[in-house]
């Protein structure tokens, strides 16, 4: 009998651990997600409520028959009291015992954003609907539509609580402090291009958050306005590194968008982690700090002499506060006409002779006394070249913490004033804590998967098929088999060597037929052509781009 009793508290301790797995699993698995077919036999049965969240406008033209108009724009900007939303629900007759279904014109943000406003304020997350495709689907499926005024319904009884969930929100000090842990977090972006590299700007600036990542709206649909199939929205996560495990952040310009990716993502895919920054971008710029705001993706990958001469000057190396590796690529001669102070003279010629090699490159990096915990700045004789590319993509694919490029030249150094010198750069054990000479290293010899394809592969190996960008003035001598679009790396520069504007970089790549969602495979006879577009495309965001050698 006490082996029985042991054995039942045993297995009920066990069962009640076990569920809030099976709950989490179970929310999970409902969509709520309805069909024409649905909604059609539920307004039959008639216990359900049926809300029209396009603007006024689209609602008068046409709408389902009984949908009661919800204008998302007169009240959807700001923060509304309990006592605000509950006049609102019961205006537009919701009532707990109703099956609330909301539709919009279809490949829209503003159903999602009536179904977060109920979902957020407590309304029974089971008895929430949004019709698939919206009225577009109804419509395409020969159902009926009709200007008629919908009669003011009977007022609801639906009672607002006192608390919120709360759980699906981030406010700006979470919101900020996510921003710079990519690791943990995940900030999606639900804008147009033309706004996150900032041809166009809603508030004072034109960009995006920090390490924000692009997903529009539109990228959740299917051409028929539908939600893409959870696998799909899985997939296209999964591509810009997003998992389930890490916290995701919604947001847009104010709010609105945002319930697009915040729906997708935690309803249709099932990722439990998702939280709306309902203040989005317009809270972060009216931030009295100026919070930060960029246009590239990557800016970090570019830097100017002001920052490294404040981060690699002698001060900083004596004290042990610079944790950078200087790497001029120029020839020999060139280096020893004068260089940056603090720089390791590693010829471009190095890169391209070991760059299918690491094995050589690491024994040509670590005594020379490049760290590879430390970020690496190339300079050579300007901007981004054929030469800075390549010793980029070099570092870059032998595992640098991090790698940046120099857009000023040696000569423009000096030209400003700031020092050069022709003496060799130290290398070698310190004498005393305050020595300057830089610490010969091991570099490991751990070439990185998913950056240089090796001979002519042609089977894709990323998540979405292969496409191949011809980087040099002509097409290659050799083409692979597959999608092959001819973009010369000269067009993606300015004059001076420096990339061109992010707004200007998106509008020649999506003219030149560039898909965002593809394995990118840069080629050219010439491999410091392809590693300069390399470069854009990750100072852009792409995030599978390689380079074809041999």
């Amino acid at each position: 009998m006490r082996r029985s009793l042991i054995a039942w508290m045993l297995a009920a301790f066990t069962s009640w651990l076990l569920l809030p797995q099976a709950a989490l699993a179970s929310e999970r698995a409902r969509s709520p997600l309805v069909t024409v077919q649905w909604l059609e036999q539920a307004l039959a049965a008639g216990d359900v409520l049926l809300l029209d969240a396009s603007p006024p406008p689209m609602h008068a033209a046409r709408h389902i028959a009984g949908a009661v108009n919800v204008d998302v724009f007169s009240f959807g900007g700001r923060e509304l009291s309990p006592a605000e939303n509950e006049a609102h629900f019961q205006s537009w007759g919701v009532s707990p015992d109703k099956k609330i279904v909301i539709y919009d014109q279809g490949g829209a943000y503003f159903a999602t954003r009536i179904f977060f406003d109920l979902y957020y304020q407590g309304f029974p997350a089971d008895r929430i609907f949004v019709l698939d495709g919206g009225l577009a689907k109804w419509a395409e499926a020969g159902r009926p539509v009709t200007k008629e005024p919908t009669p003011t319904p009977a007022k609801g009884t639906f009672r607002v609580g006192a608390k919120p969930k709360d759980e699906l929100r981030v406010r700006l000090p979470e919101f900020l402090a996510a921003s710079g842990d990519r690791a943990n977090h995940a900030l999606v972006e639900a804008l147009e291009p033309s706004h996150h590299f900032g041809e166009m700007k809603f508030f004072d600036r034109a960009g995006h958050v920090p390490n924000a990542i692009m997903m529009p709206t539109g990228d959740f649909f299917n051409a028929d306005k539908t939600f893409k199939s959870a696998e799909e929205i899985a997939r296209m996560a999964r591509y810009f590194g997003i998992q389930p495990e890490q916290q995701v952040h919604a947001h847009c310009g104010g709010g609105i968008a945002a319930t697009v990716p915040f729906f997708a993502l935690k309803f249709v895919a099932g990722y439990p982690n998702v939280k709306l920054y309902k203040e989005s971008q317009l809270e972060w710029l009216q931030d009295e700090r100026s919070l930060p705001f960029w246009t590239y993706d990557a800016p970090a990958l570019k830097r100017d002499m002001g920052w490294l001469n404040g981060w690699s000057n002698k001060m900083m190396r004596m004290y042990g506060v610079t944790k950078l590796t200087v790497v001029d690529v120029r020839p020999a001669e060139k280096f020893q006409q004068g260089h940056v102070p603090f720089a390791l003279n590693i010829p471009a010629a190095d890169f391209k002779r070991y760059l299918a090699e690491p094995q050589k490159l690491a024994q040509l990096l670590g005594p020379a006394g490049v760290d590879a915990a430390h970020e690496a700045v190339i300079v050579s004789d300007g901007g981004l070249n054929e030469h800075s590319a390549l010793a980029f993509l070099a570092l870059e694919r032998m595992g640098q913490k991090h790698v940046s490029i120099l857009m000023d030249s040696v000569d423009e150094w000096g030209l400003k004033g700031l020092p050069l010198t022709k003496d060799p750069t130290a290398v070698g054990p310190k004498k005393n804590p305050l020595d300057v000479s830089i610490v010969p290293t091991t570099y490991p010899a751990r070439a990185r998967s998913g950056v240089v394809v090796q001979g002519a592969e042609s089977s894709a190996k990323g998540a979405y098929p292969r496409v191949f960008i011809a980087s040099g003035k002509n097409a290659p001598s050799k083409a692979p088999d597959g999608k092959l679009i001819h973009l010369p790396h000269t067009e993606l520069l300015n004059a001076d060597g420096t990339p061109k504007a992010a707004k200007d970089l998106w509008t020649l790549l999506s003219k030149a037929g560039v898909p965002r969602y593809a394995e990118i495979v840069c080629i050219a006879d010439n491999p410091g052509e392809a590693a300069v577009t390399y470069y854009v495309l990750r100072l852009m965001g792409y995030p599978d781009v390689k380079v074809m050698v041999g």
